[in-house]
């Protein structure tokens, strides 16, 4: 009778453990409430790094902030991705400095700038660990994340990624930018070069995901990449563009769903059969 109660109790000690972990998962909002997107959903500002940084939080469950792209905002997501992935996740999705309802001041913008932007938003959050998912500019910024700040987050998305930003700035080359913080964006992605010397020192779960017709950072530098990240994942749509989530949101959800979802950690316990002392490896 005492094993049965003292099984029972360990049973309730561990289950509240569980709820309680679950809980702790969920972001609690910080900041003012200053606007409402379309569907309802507190779009909030904390001040940080110097700049008031506005967000939205959507879902539940672990998080993941979003990163946009350049000259985008947080509404630029496409809502069917949304969608599918905060029925899994807590979706922090900040806008980028000087962009929707984030400010900006005259310090000269810089991917490092950037992600001190990111990590100042969890801080205000009081999120240790993230996983992240970033997009274009956001992709960029998502790589000096993980040089950076690596303890931060778990595992990253890189969506249509470039180790040279100069080559961006040439495929915007005789467009007008009216917008002078787009602008500012574009200056700072013409200095970026991805540190080949640090970036395969990365041990976080990354996944490459590109279209192998993106004309504007191309699939190339995913690729290389991928290769230079131990366990990277490299997906590349066919046919798809620089808007390859736009393009293909169910087939963009579908993805970093799985990548998220999958257990990437194997300990080999003992070798395959064919391999084991006095196993027959011969083949006709």
């Amino acid at each position: 009778m005492t094993r049965i109660a003292w099984r029972i109790s360990a049973f309730a000690v561990a289950l509240i453990l569980c709820v309680g972990s679950a809980m702790a998962q969920q972001v609690r909002p910080a900041g003012k409430i200053i606007a409402r997107d379309s569907q309802g959903h507190a779009i909030r500002q904390v001040h940080a790094n110097g700049i008031d940084i506005g967000y939205k939080l959507v879902g539940s469950g672990p998080p993941l902030v979003m990163i946009m792209g350049l000259g985008g905002t947080i509404e630029h997501w496409q809502p069917q991705i949304v969608a599918a992935l905060a029925k899994k996740y807590q979706l922090i999705m900040p806008d980028n400095r000087g962009m929707g309802h984030t400010s900006a001041n005259a310090t000269t913008f810089t991917y490092r700038l950037f992600a001190d932007d990111v990590i100042g938003l969890l801080d205000a959050l009081d999120v240790e660990k993230t996983h992240v998912l970033g997009y274009s500019m956001g992709s960029t910024m998502t790589q000096e994340l993980l040089l950076t700040y690596p303890q931060r987050f778990d595992k990253a998305i890189v969506h249509a990624t470039t180790t040279d930003g100069s080559n961006v700035a040439a495929a915007l080359k005789g467009k007008t930018i009216p917008d002078p913080i787009v602008a500012r964006q574009v200056e700072a992605t013409t200095h970026w070069k991805t540190p080949m010397d640090r970036i395969a020192a990365v041990t976080n779960p990354v996944m490459f995901v590109v279209g192998t017709a993106d004309t504007v950072v191309y699939p190339e530098s995913s690729k290389v990449l991928a290769a230079a990240i131990a366990g990277a994942w490299l997906v590349q749509f066919k046919n798809a563009t620089h808007e390859l989530m736009y393009e293909t949101p169910t087939g963009f959800a579908r993805i970093v769903l799985t990548f998220l979802g999958t257990d990437e950690t194997v300990k080999a316990t003992q070798p395959p059969p064919m391999l084991q002392k006095g196993g027959n490896s011969a083949r006709p």
